[in-house]
């Protein structure tokens, strides 16, 4: 997806075309008062504040119809300069752009664009004339606090795009349409895979069978390949006392993220956000020679943050969600082999997927914010050196981002951009000579002396849950097959006639461990064809007295008409390859 704020064309023509709206709106509403408009990434928007008049979906047509009358005027977009004094004289009666004008140092001369009769406050750029501003496209309407503050007025906000083009806004538009069908919230309804309820709370998904089948798979596929590489499985619980946390250094550096705390008996504990420092506590239980490291610790394991409200997105961003989390307590000389253990892990699985749209990120501190981090810039300077030494070693390219590292350590992400547009971190590699410290970890050296360990965190598949958002986008819910949690439905032609040989085939594809159903519903048999197709189940199987004669089956998979006659047996080991090599 184009990111408007990003392409300098873009943003000056969407900026400009916010005005537009704005003079539409006045307009139309002329008790309207004005905010900000600015350009964001996915096109532009304005709040405004229109009195007892409410934005309605039905109002936005009327509004691009006016705004359609302002681009054909053509009238130019002309800049002027006025002092501060005189722009608070100009608006006196407007306490949005009294606002803005006083935060302006006194003696400053302010910008203003006028466009007809419509003049704003604007450091622009603008476009020369509104009549540039034709092809646009008013998108969603919303409510937005004034200043993101909850304790102020709720103000309106319309949201639009503009391109310089018909064609180039059409084919936004098809792509954003394409994003619609492709949003995980809209797909994992109807595929009922997880759902929300106000009354468990925002944020807090709960896993339908179907879900909770694709998360099983992807469990079991994540930690037979951990297991593989010599790593060994726990539990730890989700509630732990607040002194775990004053150790690791969440409660001083997270805090604001996590879950208040809970007090009982004297006591106090917390929902965790994460499960570093209890691997440090099952590490640190027993004392590790030299020999025995790199230990590596993993655990499929359900952690709680308080985002936000504004930033929940369906499963892709909750409270509630589960990491695929590993710590690995390795000696310094091992660092940058288990790193690279680890990439060539991260790029197994994105193969396994089919994931080939990927970048690497290199997360540092800012040092211009150190109150944010805990540690001296020795080990600091030191870590970030070493990630970025195994990335050029392995000859990855990778990006840096000042800013981005956790408050522990710096750390390379795996970012993807989602169907949708949004750009998320599946994978992480966190090197962290912090925790050690903190904790007091030790292994005994070749030569009998107590040394730290260095903990390398890392999550392959990430968040289960973010993982399985990004899938349904990327697939648009057509899972491949192995990872499908209705794999094949059986449809008899006659439920009377056939529905004894169709339920003889359901038992043996189950005992094949493969998650098949019948649908012998008295319905018309195109009627249950096309619910199949609905459903995205990727394999149909047909039987009538023609597969009953033969002891076969007729084979349809999903999007495709074609469909193919096999004997039982040929169409079970067919099955059972594909899923074996997960084909995709």
């Amino acid at each position: 997806m184009i990111n408007f704020k990003e392409n300098e064309e873009l943003n000056t023509l969407n900026h400009s075309c916010a005005h537009v709206m704005a003079q539409a709106v006045k307009h139309l509403y002329p008790q309207a008062k004005f905010w900000v408009g600015p350009v964001v990434e996915e096109g532009f928007y304005y709040d405004m504040d229109l009195g007892n008049d409410v934005i309605r979906d039905e109002d936005l047509p009327k509004i691009e119809k006016e705004m359609k009358k302002c681009c054909k005027a053509d009238k130019l977009i002309v800049r002027h300069e006025i002092t501060r004094e005189e722009a608070l004289e100009q608006f006196k009666d407007d306490p949005y752009k009294i606002d803005l004008i006083k935060r302006m140092p006194q003696g400053t001369n302010i910008s203003m664009y006028t466009q007809g009769d419509y003049t704003d406050l604007c450091r622009g750029p603008h476009v020369k004339s509104t009549k540039q501003c034709r092809y646009f496209k008013l998108i969603k309407h919303s409510g937005a606090y004034w200043k993101g503050d909850k304790n102020n007025k709720v103000l309106q906000r319309i949201y639009g795009v503009c391109f310089p083009t018909q064609e180039e806004l059409d084919d936004y538009l098809a792509q954003l349409e394409d994003a619609k069908q492709r949003d995980h919230r809209k797909l994992g309804k109807e595929l009922q895979m997880f759902m929300f309820s106000e009354t468990v709370g925002a944020g807090m998904p709960m896993w339908l069978p179907n879900g909770f089948t694709v998360r099983r798979t992807l469990s079991d596929y994540i930690m037979d390949k951990e297991l593989a590489q010599g790593y060994i499985h726990v539990k730890t619980p989700s509630v732990a006392s607040t002194k775990l946390y004053k150790i690791s250094g969440h409660l001083a550096h997270y805090k604001d993220d996590m879950f208040p705390i809970m007090s009982r008996d004297g006591d106090e504990y917390v929902l965790r956000p994460m499960n570093c420092p209890e691997h440090m506590i099952i590490y640190k239980s027993t004392l590790h020679s030299y020999r025995e490291l790199p230990v590596r610790i993993a655990e499929i394991a359900d952690d709680f943050r308080y985002e936000a409200s504004g930033a929940l997105t369906g499963i892709e961003r909750a409270r509630s969600f589960t990491q695929n989390d590993s710590h690995i307590f390795c000696r310094p000389d091992q660092i940058a082999d288990e790193i690279k253990n680890i990439t060539h892990l991260i790029l197994d699985v994105y193969k396994d997927f089919g994931f080939d749209d990927y970048s690497f990120r290199l997360s540092l501190r800012d040092v211009n914010n150190k109150d944010k981090y805990f540690g001296n810039d020795e080990l600091w300077e030191k870590s970030e050196a070493q990630l970025r030494e195994v990335l050029k070693e392995m000859g990855v390219k990778y990006y840096e981002a000042i800013g981005e590292a956790a408050f522990y350590g710096p750390k390379i992400d795996v970012q993807v951009h989602s169907a949708i547009g949004h750009e998320v971190t599946l994978s992480t590699i966190q090197l962290d000579y912090q925790l050690p410290e903190r904790f007091e970890l030790e292994y005994v050296d070749k030569d009998g002396s107590r040394k730290r360990p260095v903990v390398i965190h890392r999550a392959i598949l990430g968040s289960l849950d973010r993982f399985i958002a990004f899938l349904l986008e990327e697939t648009k819910g057509n899972l491949p097959l192995w990872l499908a949690p209705r794999q094949v439905v059986v449809i008899p032609v006659s439920p009377e006639a056939h529905g004894d040989y169709a339920a003889e085939i359901v038992k043996t594809l189950r005992s094949h461990g493969i998650h098949a159903e019948l649908d012998d519903r008295n319905e018309k048999l195109g009627y249950r064809i096309r619910e199949a197709q609905t459903s995205r189940i990727p394999v149909e199987v047909v039987v009538g007295d023609g597969e009953i004669k033969d002891h076969g089956v007729t084979v349809r998979r999903y999007g495709s008409k074609e469909e193919v006659k096999k004997s039982l047996d040929q169409f079970i080991a067919d099955l059972d390859e594909e899923i074996k090599t997960k084909k995709h």
